[in-house]
């Protein structure tokens, strides 16, 4: 019975702590009287949970502003933290506010004291999102206000084992949080994208110590015992379909069909606002999708899937099989652009190809949008109009509808943005507000081509 009585009352002071930081979220800076207002609270709950808050650094209490821009007069409904009171009577400045932030005058001395507001820490890392590719990692870290604080994008060793790939993200957030001024004392949750099927939550399947659920599972134990929360984790280029749902091309869509187009070729689902995973963790994987069945063998066991029809090392080989020499997919697209027969026919064989696989997903799934995302969708016309051709002449032909065909509005840390996304949608909070809160673009750090070259590695 006490066992019991004590999850209860942990959920209910679970629950306060969101409606705060909710109401936070929405109102921006309020004083405690404000927020017992608004919330119903009893004052001692109320300064119980925002005293809490304040330890955690998950939110800063700063003195009142009037409208001219002096310090509001009057006790604000708390005192704070012992340094923040101290500092506030004194007339120091509020050691928990961010230099940046302080306007008006200084508090005035004596026994009065300004009002206190309670706000969101900007610096206070509440999610991270992790995009753990085969040879690039990416991070996103998102504050209670659900903006983005600090990103990177960090080259990996291929041959990198479980525990390299853990310590390789212990090491990138820690440089992030140097770099960016981030606490990352109030974590609620870490979102992980990893590359192939990903097992769902509930198969209990013991793993082989020779497949990739097995490293993953190392990882996952890693990050949370590093971090201290919970790791939820899906397939890299499901999570960046949910990101194009949340903030990209496809925003506030339910029903979308995903390709990721690169040196691999991967996708997703999303039907009614949710990924589809499947039975085995494997819905989703259009690169895998039979072609050709008297095509070449694939690595996955198949035969004449897509991906060795469109991948990049695909459209590289038929361009030398036609006597070109190409380098790279940015080769590619640039001679494509610039109107070179060759490379623009190749690219338009492979679209077609796509076009064709997505089709057959439309008249199953009957999509509001399909999102094409990697190098070859930066061509746009050439590629999407294509692609609109094969799904007005296949996917049932006969219904009145239209399927738009858009590029990724994301960039190369849409699997990162989508393991924070998947967080968000865990704890039923609002997704629809993320934005960049001044983190620098990823790709700053590792090789010059930070966030160009591993786009395949998304599957």
């Amino acid at each position: 019975m006490p066992d019991r009585r004590g999850a209860a009352l942990h959920r209910l002071r679970a629950a306060h702590e969101a409606a705060v930081l909710g109401e936070l979220r929405r109102a921006g800076a309020l004083s405690r009287a404000e927020l017992i207002e608004r919330l119903g609270l009893s004052r001692t709950t109320l300064f119980t949970i925002v005293s809490d808050l304040l330890a955690r650094e998950a939110v800063v209490e700063r003195p009142m502003t009037a409208p001219d821009g002096t310090w509001a007069a009057g006790s604000g409904g708390g005192t704070g933290t012992a340094a923040a009171t101290a500092s506030a009577a004194d007339g120091a400045p509020d050691p928990t506010a961010d230099t940046g932030a302080r306007t008006g005058t200084r508090p005035p001395r004596g026994p009065g004291r300004p009002a206190m507001a309670v706000s969101l820490n900007p610096r206070g890392a509440q999610l991270i999102g992790i995009g753990l590719l085969p040879t690039r990692l990416q991070i996103v870290i998102a504050n209670h206000a659900h903006e983005v604080v600090a990103r990177s994008s960090t080259a990996l060793r291929a041959e990198a084992g479980p525990d390299e790939r853990v310590a390789a993200v212990v090491a990138a957030v820690g440089e992030l949080v140097a770099e960016r001024g981030v606490s990352l004392a109030p974590v609620t949750g870490v979102g992980l994208g990893l590359p192939g099927p990903v097992r769902r939550p509930d198969d209990e399947r013991p793993p082989d110590p020779a497949d990739r659920a097995a490293s993953a599972a190392r990882i996952v134990a890693g990050l949370g015992d590093h971090f201290e929360a919970p790791v939820v984790t899906d397939n890299n280029t499901r999570l960046a379909a949910l990101a194009e749902i949340t903030w990209g091309a496809a925003r506030g869509l339910s029903d979308i069909v995903y390709l990721h187009w690169s040196q691999g070729v991967g996708g997703g689902l999303v039907v009614d606002g949710r990924l589809v995973r499947g039975a085995h963790g494997a819905a989703g994987e259009i690169g895998h999708t039979s072609c050709d069945p008297r095509g070449a063998d694939c690595y996955c066991g198949g035969r004449g899937c897509l991906e060795g029809v469109i991948g990049i090392p695909a459209l590289l080989a038929e361009c030398r099989a036609r006597g070109a020499r190409v380098r790279d997919a940015r080769e590619l697209v640039a001679r494509a652009a610039s109107g070179e027969r060759l490379a623009a026919d190749v690219v338009a064989g492979a679209a077609t190809a796509a076009g064709r696989v997505l089709a057959a997903l439309a008249a199953q799934t009957d999509p509001a949008c399909v999102v094409i995302a990697g190098e070859l969708a930066a061509l746009g016309a050439p590629v999407l109009d294509t692609v609109r051709e094969q799904l007005t002449a296949f996917s049932l032909p006969a219904a009145a509808r239209t399927i738009p065909v858009r590029a990724s509005t994301l960039g190369d840390d849409a699997a990162a943005q989508g393991a924070v996304a998947m967080l968000l949608h865990a704890a039923g909070e609002r997704v629809d507000v993320l934005v960049d809160g001044g983190a620098p673009p990823p790709g700053r750090r590792g090789d010059p081509a930070a966030g160009t070259g591993d786009a395949g590695g998304a599957r």
